[in-house]
């Protein structure tokens, strides 16, 4: 990872509201220059959050100059009252900063249906203004954590023309974790030029193959949003048709900075132990192959089985046949643990072991694959298992 976060005319400021954490920072703001290019992803939850709809409203009315994010507090359930605590959140910042209110987005996350502090929020806002920095990315990376036992922030360059370009995204995210937007949020920024449209695409892209395939306990959250923002300070040609190579060095680098961010949220998850890939592969089309990769990822049992290095392969079976298939010929399915096969023809594969299988469970990563035989698409999923920390963790979060 390169070791400088730095966005050419991004400042940051991480700084503390009391908002739910007392010392510690869990307000952030970051400020983006003239002329910078946004795109987003948001939630699909139809109980989604206050700040989700005003941010919204306000990325179609105006070029946005400053990104508001608050940690300890959802702001989501909470009816009119949250919309308006949102947009007097807006209000201050811009009459502090000389900006529109809709050049202000706000983000929450935290506990669900309390009403934001607003005036903790607000009374914050001038020492964020004063402490604004290029540099300060990692402070807002552990600014914005709830249940997070630690920052997540990832920086890649990529090269544009004569330029190297860099992008930095900073995410968290440790439990209701299965984005369909996209609690987590991700903020990416990079200092090259790039048109709308094709911050969209490119945005579009990553999110589909990095923080929309990861689940750690099947919840999708009121909060979830990604940003991607193009500051533009570069000085590089702005990239603007799809098919030129220097948009396809730049959604390669994205695509390596939401992967590795999307990876950090399920190695952390609430009480997690293990990374597992699911790899469904063999399908008649992706619809089916992550509607297999999903009931895998989603059952208790697998989890638990996975926390426990069980090699109880009858559950991740079980799966596969309860996925919803028509027509499912089990003779043609294979299920491996990485290089191990444990399923094929049928049944157990007559070379399997227990002792092999216990020994890729013990690992603390590895990749449950899965060929259906019955054509030639794909779908992959990140995961974890389901820990005795996950339970406690979320049984006292709210006490």
């Amino acid at each position: 990872m390169p070791d400088n976060p730095r966005i050419g005319g991004v400042r940051v400021a991480a700084v503390p509201a009391g908002i739910r954490y007392q010392d510690r920072d869990d307000l952030v703001l970051i400020e983006l220059p003239e002329g910078s290019r946004c795109a987003a992803a948001f939630t699909r939850n139809a109980f989604c959050a206050a700040p989700v709809v005003v941010a919204r409203e306000h990325l179609a009315l105006a070029p946005p100059r400053w990104l508001l994010i608050n940690a300890g507090n959802a702001n989501a359930g909470t009816g009119r009252r949250g919309l308006d605590d949102a947009r007097a959140c807006c209000n201050a910042l811009a009459a502090l900063t000389g900006s529109a209110p809709e050049q202000v987005l706000p983000f929450s996350t935290g506990v669900i249906g309390e009403y934001l502090p607003v005036q903790r929020i607000t009374d914050a806002l001038s020492l964020a203004v004063t402490t604004l920095d290029e540099a300060h990315w990692d402070s807002a990376a552990s600014a914005i954590m709830t249940t997070d036992t630690r920052p997540k922030r990832v920086t890649r360059e990529c090269i544009l023309g004569e330029r190297r370009a860099t992008i930095t995204g900073i995410a968290k995210g440790a439990g209701m974790i299965r984005p369909d937007m996209a609690t987590m949020l991700a903020f990416i920024a990079t200092d090259a030029s790039v048109d709308n449209a094709v911050l969209q695409r490119c945005l579009r892209q990553a999110v589909a193959h990095s923080f929309n395939a990861i689940s750690i306990d099947g919840d999708t959250s009121t909060n979830d949003a990604c940003v991607l923002v193009a500051a533009g300070t570069l000085g590089n040609s702005p990239l603007e048709d799809a098919t030129e190579p220097e948009v396809a060095a730049f959604q390669q680098a994205l695509d390596a900075v939401c992967d590795e961010l999307a990876s950090a949220i399920v190695r952390d998850g609430e009480g997690a132990t293990k990374l597992v890939r699911i790899e469904v592969t063999e399908a008649r089309d992706v619809i089916e192959a992550r509607q297999v990769a999903d009931t895998i990822a989603h059952s208790p049992l697998v989890k638990t089985a996975l926390f426990a290095s069980d090699p109880n392969w009858g559950r991740i079976l079980a799966a596969v046949g309860r996925a919803g298939l028509q027509a499912l010929d089990i003779d043609r399915v294979r299920i491996d643990l990485d290089d191990l096969c444990i399923v094929s023809n049928g049944g157990r594969d007559p070379d399997y072991t227990e002792a092999a299988g216990r020994a890729v469970m013990g690992r603390d990563s590895f990749t449950i694959a899965v060929r259906l035989g019955r054509g030639h698409a794909a779908a992959h999923l990140l995961t974890c298992d389901l820990s005795y920390d996950y339970v406690r963790i979320n049984a006292e979060y709210r006490t």
